[in-house]
């Protein structure tokens, strides 16, 4: 078209032989040959696509392949027509997203009117009543003074009415006694002195009966503060076909059983959208289309929403997650809903029904293997692993060195060590970076230095080695040599888990039992606690609503108690896991509750019981989730980042989780009884 457009004359030669060719196959003329003049083009080299004279074919095209110019017409026009009606097919689609497009530019203009609209309005109605408040000020103003006034009035009327009786008897008096006769003095002596008497004795209003304070107060700078920040402007860049919905409940629910889901924002570029208020909705229709069940939204304001429902009849159902009226990716979905009843246990399944590892009371051996799949896991790779991979693990089950039973918390130090809480042998022992064995220390006892039950482990600024000792019901610091130097918590702590060290020195101690955590001086001065048992954000769960895979039972001589875990970020807040809360709270220094984040499920960014964390130098947050044998990746803010790649050797209920001085991550697979070490890219 663009050459046809062109003037002849002033067209490059290229072009004026590209129109020749054009006009001529217009004129259904024989196209002549650019390269012999003279010549019709009749033939067609298969290898160069391009047609040619018979002297291209004995020249330059000798060793190609040719064929007639017109055999091969019918095929090039055949192919042509395919290529154009595969792109004519896009134009139905094209006009589709041109006319969403552009009912979402309209919305969004309407929209930004409707606001306009609105601040105008809001704006004006405060200015009514900004006006209405000075009318009102200002005549209670004048009321207040007209009713001051007519007192002072009042008062000044009688003092003036007095003073001219007084001046008016005086210079009657004066003149009577000036220049009356003797006779006119006697004659009004008598009237004179009872006047001047009364006067004398009349009782003047000479103090003041009101006063002129009078003024107006108005505070302005709350006010003023209030109108620069009135009004704020709400929107995300969260578009539907990038978020991503993940939890076992978009497939599958029982019957009666709460669930969830979780919906993962992202803009255009599938950038995770870090703010909330996206209009999110979900809704669960029958195939028949029938509207069945209700749902609801909860917007953790950190870009993820938890989408829960509760199944009231089982079949099957179409799943529709919404954003801005758009779907997420994958929706509508499949549901599928089954009574309690149908979903078969495996003898195995049964046997796995073991006790927390927080849990008191003795442990059931567990064989160390990996869990096994949910019944409704897929052999699908799950989205977006970190590729990292194993470094090394150490250990096997056993009492000697580098052999562990039922570890529980490990540490880190700068100087390359790694310190692990060997729970059931009641010892401590401490590796390189690399893995070999330095140090082991420890004697079962209950007194102070001994060991009962140790459960969490941190190491100091000073390199001491703090252990969290749950039986004793107290913290134990050793040197780094393991040599006991003191306790703290004793008579404080009823089951003290994990152990951290914060900026400030303090030592941040879960206490599992009491569900809450304390913060202490070094030297074991308290400086606060918070937390207690319930469900609200400043307090730990004894056991949540839904179940979870590896069910802890309650011992006799107690429930199974839920925070875990403690780690400390780069702004010196403290991180715990919430373990039948299913989530991960994140409190300032002084244990004022920030934010969660997490629910209960087998997606991406959902636990089952969380236990070990630990935080990079990114402040990107890494959890051990116990039930579901795996270790995620979350930004500071709480959202969904990875997963780190354990297929290799899978966990089986890993516990502490700390990050190596050479940036490698540490966990304890209890039950495997070792620990190991992955590759972690920051």
């Amino acid at each position: 078209m663009e050459v046809l457009q062109r003037d002849p004359e002033c067209s490059p030669p290229e072009a004026c032989s590209v129109l020749e060719s054009v006009s001529a196959a217009a004129a259904c003329q024989p196209l002549s040959c650019p390269n012999h003049e003279g010549k019709v083009m009749e033939f067609y080299c298969e290898s160069c696509e391009t047609a040619m004279c018979l002297e291209c074919t004995e020249g330059e095209h000798r060793e190609h392949v040719t064929v007639p110019l017109r055999d091969v017409l019918e095929q090039q026009k055949a192919a042509l027509k395919t290529q154009l009606d595969a792109i004519r097919n896009r134009l139905p689609q094209l006009r589709a997203a041109i006319e969403l497009v552009g009912e979402i530019s309209k919305q969004l203009t309407d929209r930004k009117n409707e606001a306009v609209t609105e601040i105008s309005s809001t704006f004006e109605e405060l200015e009514r009543a900004l006006h209405l408040r000075k009318t009102t000020l200002i005549t209670d103003l004048e009321n207040i003074c007209c009713t001051k006034q007519k007192v002072l009035q009042a008062q000044l009327s009688s003092l003036l009415q007095g003073k001219d009786n007084i001046q008016s008897c005086s210079s009657f008096t004066e003149q009577a006694l000036s220049h009356g006769s003797a006779t006119e003095v006697l004659l009004v002596q008598k009237q004179m002195g009872e006047r001047v008497s009364a006067l004398a004795r009349h009782t003047y209003p000479e103090q003041p009966h009101e006063n002129s304070h009078l003024d107006c107060q108005v505070e302005t700078e709350g006010l003023r503060r209030s109108i620069q920040n009135l009004g704020v402007l709400i929107t995300t860049g969260a578009v539907g076909h990038t978020s991503v919905a993940t939890g076992e409940g978009l497939r599958h629910t029982l019957v009666g059983q709460h669930t969830t889901v979780t919906v993962t924002t992202k803009d255009k570029d599938s950038e995770l959208v870090k703010t909330g208020n996206a209009a999110l909705r979900a809704e669960i229709v029958s195939m028949d289309g029938a509207v069945t069940t209700e749902t609801e939204v909860v917007d953790n304001k950190n870009g993820t929403y938890e989408v829960g429902y509760t199944m009231r009849s089982e079949g099957e159902f179409s799943f529709s997650l919404l954003l801005y009226d758009q779907p997420v990716r994958g929706s509508p979905f499949r549901l599928r809903a089954v009574k309690p009843s149908d979903v078969l246990q495996s003898p195995d399944d049964v046997k796995r029904r073991v006790k927390s590892p927080s849990g008191t009371g003795g442990h059931i051996r567990q064989k160390a293997v990996r869990r096994p799949s949910s019944m409704y896991s897929t052999t699908k790779k799950k989205e977006n692993p970190i590729e990292d991979e194993l470094i090394y693990r150490v250990g096997t089950r056993g009492r000697d060195k580098a052999e562990f039973t039922n570890l529980q918390g490990i540490s880190t130090s700068s100087n390359g060590r790694i310190v692990v809480a060997d729970s059931n042998n009641q010892c401590i022992q401490v590796f390189s970076n690399d893995g070999a064995f330095k140090l082991r220390f420890g004697v079962r006892g209950r007194s102070p230095g001994q060991l009962q039950r140790p459960t969490g482990v941190t190491v100091d600024m000073n390199g001491d080695i703090i252990v969290a000792d749950y039986d004793n019901r107290w913290v134990s610091i050793f040197s780094s040599d393991g040599k006991f130097k003191s306790k703290i918590g004793a008579g404080r702590l009823m089951g003290p888990k994990g152990v951290a060290v914060d900026r400030n020195g303090h030592i941040i101690t879960v206490d599992n039992k009491a569900c809450c955590v304390f913060i202490f001086q070094a030297n074991g001065k308290l400086v606060t606690k918070f937390g207690a048992r319930g469900t609200s954000d400043r307090q730990f769960t004894e056991k949540s609503g839904t179940s979870i895979s590896l069910e802890p039972k309650l011992s006799k001589s107690g429930p199974a108690f839920s925070p875990h875990f403690v780690a400390i970020n780069n702004k010196n807040e403290i991180v715990v896991t919430d373990f039948h809360n299913h989530s991960v709270k994140v409190y300032s220094a002084d244990g004022e509750f920030l934010f969660k984040f997490g629910s209960h499920g087998e997606g991406n960014g959902q636990f089952n019981a969380p236990t070990g964390v630990a935080v990079d130098a990114n402040g990107n947050i890494i959890v051990a989730d116990w039930g579901n044998s795996r270790i995620q990746v979350f930004d500071s803010s709480g959202s969904f980042l990875s997963y780190i790649n354990t297929t290799a050797d899978p966990l089986y209920g890993p516990q502490g989780l700390s990050l190596t001085s050479d940036g490698h991550v540490a966990v304890a697979d209890s039950g495997n009884h070792c620990f190991k070490v992955y590759r972690y890219l920051q």
